[in-house]
């Protein structure tokens, strides 16, 4: 009975959904070989990285239970993202070039349903993968990376990777500018600092010093061998002195940024980090928009691909389902290499940060349409 009132219970949710008994078979290849995928090349992605890095576990003697719960567990999710929408593609190749292989592509077609209607279980599935990627990206994977770049400071790199620490420029508030041309991570020690206040566009007051030094008692900087010129309309004045306490909006830890923080980040995160970045006059703000907007427009690659996907497999081939999967994997791969390259151009400046992150989209969002056309009907 029970086993009866569960099977009332599916039919129930399906047809609330509107779905058909087809459409849930689709859905289930598609996400079983999804699955499937996915764990078979995180597991290689995990056996390589352990063989690359267990020299370093051993030598600084990280224990087991880090190793398993502090990285592999946070090492996990982000790999699992990265390779979503290339293994969703590889996944619809799959198991919808079997289905055409097996003539059970066109007994669908010959039914009555068209090939636009086959295409509806398709992006259920590629919703499924795409939405549980965004949440990942979005809320597990910052905790994540938190954790995983710890552990690697610990027990793989030998020194934090951090931001140079050279000629450093920032805005710390409204009208106030500093600059240092050396800091040092470890004594906490500035050297050739500037400090500009400005009103109305005019510069107000200047300070020189030869070092600044970090008070960790205080926690505040105090400025050596310096002198203070300060303008009042034509009235100028001159100090100087050997140190002096400044109540500075800086904190060590901002020269110590690692160069990855946006890993650390979720997208709400992201965006205030950039507003930040923005007031301070930070110049590698570019980098981080298109951190941010390639994780908006990262799922939609999965729709994309899906599309391309089925256009790709529902046919029979010559070569068989080797050769189609060939064919995906060659166009999975340029659509990842004109990603990086169109990266590029933002970061040189020839294109918009937005334009240049969503133009592979658009453009093979065109392949894709072409394809569809195509296809069997």
């Amino acid at each position: 009975m029970e086993g009866k009132d569960d099977t009332r219970f599916k039919y129930k949710v399906i047809r609330f959904l509107g779905l058909k008994i087809l459409d849930i078979y689709i859905i289930r290849k598609y996400l079983s070989s999804f699955i499937l995928a996915i764990v078979l090349i995180l597991s290689i992605v995990v056996i390589f990285d352990l063989s690359e890095k267990i020299d370093d576990f051993i030598e600084n003697g990280a224990k087991f239970r880090e190793i398993l719960f502090e990285y592999y567990l946070n090492f996990i999710p982000y790999f699992a993202v990265l390779f979503s929408s290339l293994f969703a593609f590889i996944a619809v190749i799959y198991f919808t070039s079997r289905m055409a292989y097996n003539t059970e592509i066109i007994a669908i077609l010959n039914s009555g349903m068209s090939f636009r209607r086959l295409l509806l279980p398709y992006f259920i599935s590629a919703m499924i993968i795409a939405g549980a990627a965004f949440w990942l990206s979005d809320r597990v994977i910052p905790k994540a990376n938190r954790i995983k770049l710890d552990f690697e400071e610990k027990y793989i790199h030998r020194r934090p990777v951090r931001f140079k620490t050279k000629n450093f420029h920032r805005q710390i508030e409204p009208g106030v500018y500093v600059y240092l041309k050396n800091y040092s991570n470890v004594s906490k020690v500035g050297y050739d600092f500037t400090i500009e206040k400005f009103e109305d566009g005019e510069l107000v007051s200047k300070m020189f010093a030869d070092q600044i030094r970090w008070d960790t008692a205080s926690e505040r900087w105090s400025a050596r061998r310096y002198y203070i010129r300060t303008i009042d309309g034509l009235k100028e004045t001159l100090e100087e002195g050997r140190m002096i306490d400044t109540a500075l909006n800086i904190h060590p830890d901002d020269f110590q940024m690692r160069l990855n923080i946006v890993e650390t980040m979720s997208l709400k995160e992201l965006d205030d980090f950039i507003r930040q970045q923005r007031m301070q006059g930070e110049t590698n703000v570019t980098a981080y928009q298109i951190e941010r907007q390639n994780r908006i427009s990262f799922p939609f690659t999965t729709f994309i691909l899906t599309l391309i996907g089925v256009a790709v497999s529902s046919r029979k081939l010559r070569g068989g389902i080797g050769f189609q999967i060939a064919i995906g994997v060659v166009i999975s791969f340029s659509y990842i290499l004109f990603t990086q390259f169109s990266k590029q151009f933002a970061i040189g400046g020839l294109l918009p940060v937005m334009l240049a992150v969503w133009l592979p989209n658009i453009l093979f969002l065109i392949v894709a349409v072409y394809l569809l056309r195509l296809a069997p009907r």
